[in-house]
């Protein structure tokens, strides 16, 4: 190999870099008229009535809590095989994070885990489902659930811009098309389906949630001459009406996006052949389980999610982890379960054993490089190396096997 391979990285070319320097010798560099490009671009895309863009995917899930009334003394249920960020979100607003394990075989959420927690915390206000590694939850239970309960759905599909799911009624949905939730969030850092270096937004259909995430966007200020209390009409006149931020996105980044999002259905292509490949070399080893393709849904395929027995073959995931960086390939653990996290064991008292599905898969899981420009030659030297590294590692227990002589 020619160059060391990552678990991930952005695809830039030269029509991205055109699109950033014309934004850079535009009059306007924040703030213009290329934000509202993006964002129309973002509901011709997903299907939704409206998108706002902002700073970054931890701030679109900031705003969607606070548009959705989230705040001290309310739960949001959520995923603890995620980032951070999901749970964090709840937090900023003062609500509490109610965590519900995963489903063993997608690593969603588990719409049955929901409805436990449901039974015994009357406080949850919202749910927070995320479609982990670009795998689409399962929507229409988990809006079903909100509905009964009277709960806003906040659809975490931070890997899953690209990413597809058929309905009940035969037709397929898009993640962000909002058909079975209030918001969905996405992110546009480096290693997702586009990028515009750092980056996020909110779709919604809801014209009332579209107004406040954009006043809670940008300092809580409004200048509509309709919402003004004071009534002074003076041209420079705005007021600040509630406390919001600075989550803005820049005219650069913006054309980045809209660039970006002209390439995302070959990007998801590709990164589906870049899983076949990897799904073809590795399913028929009894110690590797690949993700298992399922009917009635289209994985924007963010990560390659892994899951080997290290216990049965005697090999740990830091001993391959260091075989394959030294041979320039760099694999990724995604996640450790947010609950096991110090703060939120401190704070909510969470202990080992809390959430045995999700803690068994963070036992077993390697994310593999999948992003665009990876090579099938690339592909097909990881799988080698995966491979080789755990034969390798794992004859070097049993020195009575020839094969502990060959190890990489």
């Amino acid at each position: 190999m020619n160059r060391a391979i990552s678990y991930g990285r952005q695809t830039i070319d030269e029509e991205d870099v055109k699109a950033v320097v014309r934004a850079l010798t535009s009059e306007k560099i924040t703030q213009g008229p290329l934000v509202e490009e993006f964002e129309d671009a973002l509901t011709r895309q997903t299907g939704a009535r409206y998108a706002i863009v902002c700073a970054n995917g931890t701030a679109a899930l900031h705003l969607a809590c606070l548009a959705a009334g989230i705040g001290k003394g309310d739960g949001v249920v959520t995923s603890p095989i995620t980032f951070l960020a999901s749970s964090n979100a709840a937090l900023y607003t003062g609500a509490t994070p109610v965590f519900a394990d995963i489903d063993p075989v997608t690593f969603n959420i588990d719409p049955a885990e929901v409805e436990k927690k449901l039974s015994f915390n009357s406080n949850v206000k919202a749910l927070i489902p995320v479609h982990f590694a670009g795998l689409p939850c399962a929507m229409e239970r988990i809006s079903g659930i909100a509905s009964r309960k009277g709960l806003t759905v906040i659809e975490d599909a931070c890997h899953a811009l690209g990413a597809e799911w058929k309905a009940s009624d035969g037709k397929w949905r898009k993640v962000g098309a909002c058909t079975h939730s209030d918001m969905t969030v996405f992110s546009f850092h480096p290693v997702k389906s586009i990028t515009t270096a750092e980056g996020g937004a909110v779709t919604t259909n809801d014209e009332r949630l579209y107004e406040r995430l954009k006043t809670l966007r940008s300092h809580g200020v409004t200048r509509k001459k309709s919402e003004l209390v004071n009534g002074d009409d003076s041209p420079w006149y705005y007021e600040m009406q509630e406390l919001g931020f600075n989550y803005r996105l820049s005219d650069i980044q913006s054309a980045l996006g809209t660039s970006q999002l002209k390439k995302l259905d070959g990007f998801i292509r590709r990164r589906n052949e870049i899983a076949l490949l990897y799904s073809a070399s590795l399913s028929k080893y009894p110690f590797i389980k690949t993700p298992q393709a399922l009917s009635g849904v289209k994985s924007a395929h963010h990560l390659y999610p892994l899951t080997v027995e290290f216990g049965e073959i005697g090999v740990s995931r830091k001993e391959l982890f260091m075989l394959m960086r030294n041979i320039g390939i760099n694999l990724q653990v995604h996640y450790i379960p947010v609950h096991l996290q110090p703060y939120y064991r401190k704070v909510f008292g969470y202990r080992p054993g809390d959430f045995p599905k999700a803690e068994a898969f963070y036992s077993k899981e390697v994310s593999l490089p999948i992003y665009p420009l990876l090579t099938d030659e690339e592909a097909g030297a990881v799988t080698a190396a995966i491979v080789s590294a755990l034969a390798c590692a794992s004859a070097r227990r049993r020195p009575d096997r020839e094969d502990g002589r060959a190890c990489l």
